[in-house]
């Protein structure tokens, strides 16, 4: 088996986490390549496709990418900003996999939290003389989100890779 790593990553994210399933997959990689118009993984196996969530969805050159895919064992993962709940993980993951063709198979996927740009805190600082609490609650999230990705949630993206059967044969 041969895998190709794509990713798409905002502020370097997602980026770190497609950078340590290369070296873990060693020369099983035969491509670690951002995502853009016309990138194609004929060659490989299986794909790892990496992605900044946007709107609740993979930003739109992964999506594009996905459509593109047909008969291809696919592993997803991806960070988001706001990472407090599984259930906000599986809908963004759920709207993920609608971008692929059918003839693919979704062998695995995995999320963290990641960190955001540091307008969006000054956003949520303009907010606090209109709703303090909410203000507060977000920059709480924005502030817990700044610590991630770590080597703890690359770990645990390779615990899943591991156990999800990507690595075993056709």
């Amino acid at each position: 088996m041969n895998y190709a790593v794509i990713y798409s990553s905002g502020t370097g994210n997602t980026k770190y986490l497609a950078e340590m399933l290369k070296e873990k997959l060693g020369d099983a990689c035969i491509q670690l390549e951002r995502v853009k118009d016309g990138t194609k993984a004929e060659e490989a196996d299986g794909i790892f496709a990496g992605f900044w969530t946007d709107k609740g969805d993979c930003e739109e050159s992964m999506a594009k990418f996905l459509e593109t895919l047909r008969g291809k064992r696919v592993f997803l993962f991806g960070t988001a900003g706001f990472g407090q709940s599984d259930a906000y993980f599986e809908r963004i993951l759920s709207n993920v996999k609608m971008h692929l063709d059918a003839s693919n198979t979704v062998i695995g996927s995995w999320m963290c939290q990641g960190r955001m740009p540091m307008a969006v805190r000054r956003r949520y600082e303009g907010m606090m003389e209109r709703d303090p609490g909410k203000a507060r609650q977000l920059i709480f999230n924005f502030d817990e989100a700044r610590k991630h990705p770590d080597t703890e949630d690359a770990e645990a993206l390779w615990n899943a890779v591991s156990q999800s059967g990507m690595l075993e044969g056709k």
